[in-house]
């Protein structure tokens, strides 16, 4: 009687709770997957805008020649950010990487000779150093009064918001799964040991502890559990690394949104999931199984 079959046969309620559990580390490999893709994404835009000043040269409201006008104010706060403190390199952008920039939002079709772009200045910020960014902003105003000055400090704090708001959320989820989980398997169990009381029973007559009948049930439950995770968990890996191959099958990525697919070196965080389901599928099999039968005997 060492295997765990005498104890639970699989009969037909095992299917469903497989499926079941399959489906949970499914949707608990997708969180997961997606808050990683999250943190990625929010700090490799924190760090390219934290070491970078943008100056903006709108069109005059009154101007004959408004682009010759954004060129000269343009380039005198060009001249300033040369001799600026903390700045190691200024360019102004040309009118084919402004368009480039403005593509994605408003489409090819959009963009027209008739509307003028204001004109763009990326700025690098040595590392370490320190920008004076009022004392700068106020010499932008005196030479160029249609610029302003950008050091991206709203977009870095609100990128930091997103990345936990959807951390934590992903957390949630993967606790409401796993809580779903041991609601299911504790169900299961009993269940399980309410069709086949007669052995149960059997097995106590015969000198068997609460213990042993635990061991044989959560073994089962393990098992099932860990396989049932697994193949959830690799749907989810395959859904990621088939979301990095979109443009094969025509379908074009969103320029300003992160990619949707895992890394290589990512994946292997996935199996925490299986592992995860196998231990909570164990622990509840487990303390189900003890509690009903301590209270029967």
């Amino acid at each position: 009687m060492s295997d765990s079959k005498y104890i639970l046969p699989r009969d037909k309620g095992a299917a469903p709770l497989d499926f079941v559990i399959a489906v949970m580390a499914f949707l608990a490999a997708l969180a997961l997957g997606a808050s990683m893709i999250a943190d990625r994404a929010a700090m490799g835009w924190q760090s390219g805008l934290a070491a970078r000043i943008t100056v903006q040269v709108l069109p005059p409201e009154k101007s004959s020649d408004p682009r010759g006008d954004m060129m000269r104010e343009a380039g005198a706060a060009l001249a300033i950010l040369g001799h600026a403190q903390g700045i190691s390199h200024a360019n102004i952008l040309s009118d084919a990487d402004t368009d480039a920039l403005v593509a994605p939002w408003v489409g090819k079709e959009g963009l027209t000779a008739d509307i003028p772009l204001p004109r763009l200045i990326d700025a690098s910020v040595i590392p370490g150093e320190k920008v004076d960014v009022e004392g700068l902003t106020a010499q932008l105003k005196q030479a160029a009064p249609n610029a302003t000055l950008d050091d991206h400090r709203s977009w870095i704090a609100r990128l930091g918001t997103l990345a936990d708001t959807m951390r934590y959320s992903a957390y949630v989820i993967l606790l409401l799964i796993a809580g779903a989980t041991a609601a299911a398997v504790s169900f299961a169990t009993r269940a399980g040991l309410d069709a086949h009381h007669e052995m149960v029973a059997l097995l106590h007559q015969m000198g068997a502890r609460a213990g042993f009948i635990a061991a044989m049930v959560e073994r089962h439950y393990f098992l099932s559990a860990l396989f049932a995770a697994l193949l959830g968990t690799l749907l989810a890996a395959a859904l990621f690394l088939g979301a990095g191959g979109l443009e094969v099958i025509g379908l074009e990525a969103v320029p300003f949104l992160p990619p949707l697919s895992l890394k290589w070196t990512e994946l292997p965080w996935l199996l925490l999931v299986p592992a995860a389901t196998a231990l909570i599928a164990w622990a509840t099999a487990r303390i189900s199984v003890l509690s009903v039968v301590r209270a029967i005997y």
